[in-house]
């Protein structure tokens, strides 16, 4: 299939055949990603993306019921609690300025 080019306003237009507009399901007003690669120019539908808000989230949650709840993940020590390592810092060898300074470190 050919389609034409032509101007609209100050921007290039491009009508669809009717046979290829209904082939991948598109109507007036529906919107298409552009992508350029090289070289080629390719019109595609936009990939749907599902919005979840916290509080429908929660509430399925519940409509479930406990018997459905995910395994909790220990992810480490409560903020606060954690070990400070035996390293160069915490020993006092080296300071926060020799790391947020990058001259400081040519200077020793």
């Amino acid at each position: 299939m050919k389609a034409k080019i032509a101007k609209w306003g100050n921007s290039l237009g491009l009508r669809l055949p009717k046979a290829a507009a209904e082939a991948v399901g598109l109507t007036e007003g529906s919107e298409v990603e552009v992508v350029v690669e090289d070289g080629e120019l390719r019109l595609r539908l936009p990939v749907p993306f599902k919005r979840y808000r916290l509080a429908d989230l929660v509430a399925e949650m519940k409509r479930l019921g406990p018997q459905n709840e995910p395994e909790t993940i220990e992810w480490g020590p409560d903020r606060g609690a954690e070990k400070i390592g035996d390293d160069a810092y915490s020993r006092g060898e080296i300071k926060l300025e020799d790391l947020l300074t990058p001259d400081a470190a040519r200077k020793r």
